[in-house]
């Protein structure tokens, strides 16, 4: 590990693909074994947004040292949109949003989602999408909305995946300063890390892992071992996610 570095993982499930409970012999030893500080959590399985943020909600009161939690909501329920995200955020201490645009029709660009997009614009929230290769995912979409919302900062999960997706998703973090670039994939190839610090800046680029649906040793080996500074590691593996959640 880098010396005087907390790491907060940016990107986490309570369990398994599809578990919307917490998996606490998965988790927290896959944290400790890495020495991740804190996780943000988030639940996608329930699309009213209710259930999955009073159960985010739960595992952070019950783990506030370990555990930091985004809140979840569809756009394909626009009348709940706003009364649920004051919920959670106001009421349940939730720290940003989790979108996953793969379980729905509309690309992340379409105005259904934009009363998401205002709130966190007014509140100075972090979005976090899923990007990657599927319809309605693109990174490209990131740039056709998030000028419009100067207030929010908006992370691009996975970079985009794979190759294509990633020069997207660097493409518009360099357009745009209130885009970030988060780690954590299935389809990495060495040099990744390298490339996005290059190409966006270390201040652009949080560590995630995709708790527990991957092995952290390798999320974060990937940084660990790349070739920038450890000054830039620092801010990768925990400084700017201190700055974007304001903790």
């Amino acid at each position: 590990m880098i010396d005087g570095s907390e790491v907060i993982d940016f990107h986490g499930h309570p369990g398994r693909w599809g578990v919307s409970h917490l998996d606490p012999e998965l988790l927290f030893p896959a944290m400790d074994a890495v020495g991740i500080d804190r996780s943000v959590l988030f639940d996608i399985w329930h699309p009213e947004g209710r259930r999955a943020n009073d159960l985010t909600a739960s595992l952070v009161a019950a783990h506030p040292d370990r555990l930091l939690g985004f809140a979840y909501v569809s756009p394909l329920m626009p009348e709940t949109i706003v009364p649920e995200l004051e919920r959670a955020i106001d009421r349940l201490g939730l720290k940003g949003i989790k979108l996953y645009p793969p379980f729905v029709d509309p690309p992340l660009s379409d105005p259904v989602w934009w009363p998401i997009y205002e709130f966190a614009d007014d509140r100075e929230l972090v979005v976090l999408w899923h990007t990657g290769i599927e319809p309605g995912s693109f990174p490209r979409y990131m740039g056709e909305v998030v000028g419009r919302f100067p207030g929010a900062r908006f992370v691009s999960g996975h970079s985009g995946n794979c190759p294509p997706m990633r020069r997207q998703a660097i493409d518009v973090a360099l357009d745009h300063p209130n885009v970030y670039l988060e780690t954590c994939s299935t389809f990495r190839t060495p040099g990744v890390i390298e490339q996005l610090v290059e190409e966006a800046g270390a201040e652009r680029v949080l560590f995630g892992s995709d708790i527990p649906l991957m092995d952290p040793r390798a999320q974060l080996g990937k940084i660990i071992t790349a070739d920038i500074s450890d000054d830039d590691k620092r801010l990768i593996l925990g400084g700017n996610a201190r700055r974007l959640l304001k903790l």
